[in-house]
């Protein structure tokens, strides 16, 4: 299949801004940092609830209230996993996010018992599958980007900051490689759930976004190749699934796009949705292993 070059133009032109931005988000300071992945958050919640919707008609029915109090209750964690790096004055932001947190699920409760007389544990479901789906990968990345000072031989870098980029930078060699392999010569489809993805494309972005990951940590860095084997390796695998999670979501919605915020990228689940799985992965690797 040949590249279809009006597409690659406008993905790549909208992906230069996307970069510049991110890029700013991610490198001027954790407060910048943590304003970033709030609007991904939001963002997020905002496009999983409009598919929700679609997928089942009944949680159309879910109060304003609930649905917002659920996304700010998954804020409260974010907050609550961004440790003693977030502090304004003697307020600290994990201290006001636990407590946000509870508030926030409570209300969240109480409206749509309010609101239609009962509890429908359907729309609770929906609710609380958003909290695990979203909320908790941005907070485990919040937790990442809290971390303390990387140890000599690393030139004294912010690992906070270097752990977030390397996941990001995964990404999105991984998908821009997929791409390009797999219009190039990919043949065989990976899935009917996404039927656009092939094996080739696939395995493709997965050998050379590992082998770039750890070629250029390990110049630049000096960092552990195996670690950096095994840590590039897991967002890879699991954003692959990150991103099949998501196509399924939209097939049952019936839907090409989550959003429309980036031409030729869709919305904030399209551009995220790797990312979303991967960091909870490689986050339990990091905590239980490095």
């Amino acid at each position: 299949m040949a590249i279809n070059m009006q597409t690659f133009r406008t993905r790549a032109l909208t992906a230069l801004v996307f970069v510049a931005v991110m890029a700013f988000g991610l490198l001027l300071n954790q407060w910048s940092f943590f304003i970033l992945f709030t609007i991904i958050h939001f963002g997020c919640w905002h496009e999983y609830k409009k598919i929700a919707g679609i997928i089942d008609p009944g949680y159309k029915t879910a109060s304003f209230i609930h649905v917002f109090s659920m996304a700010v209750a998954g804020w409260g964690f974010m907050l609550w996993m961004s440790g003693d790096a977030y502090t304004i004055g003697d307020i600290k932001l994990f201290d006001v996010g636990w407590k946000l947190m509870i508030a926030m699920f409570v209300v969240s409760i109480i409206a749509e018992w309010i609101a239609n007389k009962k509890l429908d544990f359907k729309i609770l479901s929906f609710s609380t599958g958003g909290l695990l789906y979203i909320s908790f990968s941005c907070g485990c990345m919040m937790d990442l980007r809290s971390e303390g000072i990387m140890p000599d031989g690393f030139f004294r870098m912010d690992l906070g900051l270097i752990l977030p980029v390397l996941l990001i930078v995964t990404m999105w060699i991984n998908d821009t490689m997929a791409y390009i392999v797999g219009s190039l010569i990919g043949k065989t489809p990976l899935t009917s759930i996404s039927p656009k993805k092939t094996w080739e494309g696939t395995v493709g972005g997965v050998v050379l976004a590992i082998a770039a990951i750890t070629i250029f940590g390990n110049l630049f860095f000096k960092a552990d190749v195996i670690q950096l084997l095994i840590l590039s390796a897991i967002a890879c695998i699991a954003g692959i699934f990150g991103d099949l999670f998501e196509s399924k979501l939209k097939r049952m919605a019936n839907i090409k796009d989550s959003g429309h915020i980036m031409p030729g990228h869709g919305g904030f689940l399209d551009r995220f949705d790797s990312l979303l799985f991967a960091t909870v992965f490689a986050w339990l690797y990091i905590k239980l292993f490095m």
